[in-house]
């Protein structure tokens, strides 16, 4: 663990959200001013081998992580015109995806869900907006 890593871990656990890597190199940076672009991009990707990151939905098209580790699993629903994020649980969800493994024979190792739509907020502002998304 150097010192740089060290300072990309602090700056990553100090952003509770889901977070693109730039993010992180932005408030690393106000850790340690001289610390590289590419040595953020390179510790984010050892975080999430290691289990401590994981990548989160991809909001603007830009990979975005959030923390993993001692953080519960959930799934994402995501609005395509604001771009607000909501975290959720389901357990029907969870079933439903159980029965899948098991009717193809797969054994999980885990997943990934993001839905997409139109929050409630930007459905009142541009009525009939989900009707052409």
């Amino acid at each position: 663990m150097t010192k740089a890593r060290e300072t990309v871990l602090s700056a990553f656990l100090g952003l509770e959200s889901h977070v693109s890597a730039d993010a992180v190199y932005e408030a690393a940076r106000a850790i340690d001013p001289g610390i590289g672009q590419a040595t953020v991009f390179r510790t984010i990707k050892l975080l999430a081998d290691a289990g401590l990151a994981r990548e989160a939905c991809r909001d603007d098209g830009a990979r975005r992580y959030e923390h993993a580790y001692n953080h519960a699993h959930h799934d994402h629903l995501t609005c395509v015109a604001c771009g607000a994020v909501v975290e959720f649980v389901d357990s029907e969800i969870e079933r439903a995806q159980d029965s899948v493994y098991k009717r193809f024979g797969f054994e999980s190792s885990g997943h990934r869900l993001e839905l997409f739509g139109v929050c409630p907020d930007c459905a009142k502002a541009a009525p009939g907006r989900a009707d052409r998304s």
